[in-house]
């Protein structure tokens, strides 16, 4: 069950490859790449060890920077976040903040394609 906020989405493709193909269609489109995080294998430096687990964060400065305009306390939100893991199954998952949660979260106004909104974005980079 997800997190109040938080979508969760399949991926067909192992956790790396899942995070390679949002960077690309990311980077295609013009969003700043700020870090990307493989988790597992940070973990493993210090003796842990967990399946799978990768982030991305990333945003546009542009869009970014007229959200954080209209309320600064939404900046404990951006940059934008992704994250895909692979569960206990082997099935590799994506998630990410509902765009309509930040905005009510941060009383913004709710405007068509926002820059928070990933879903389009998500499902374009899966595809085969």
């Amino acid at each position: 069950m997800a997190p109040e906020g938080v979508i969760i989405r399949t991926s067909p493709y192992l956790v790396k490859e899942t995070i390679d193909r949002v960077e690309a269609f990311l980077k295609q489109h013009g969003a700043t790449i700020y870090a990307r995080i493989d988790q597992q294998g940070e973990l493993k430096k210090v003796g842990q060890n967990i399946p799978p687990l990768e982030f991305i964060m990333f945003g546009n400065p542009k869009a970014g920077g007229a959200i954080m305009a209209k309320n600064p306390m939404a900046a404990l939100d951006l940059p934008l976040k992704i994250i895909a893991w692979e569960d206990e199954k082997h099935e590799v998952s994506i998630a990410y903040n509902d765009a309509l949660y930040i905005e009510k979260r941060y009383s913004l106004l709710h405007i068509e394609k926002s820059p928070l909104d990933l879903d389009g974005m998500v499902e374009m980079a899966l595809k085969p």
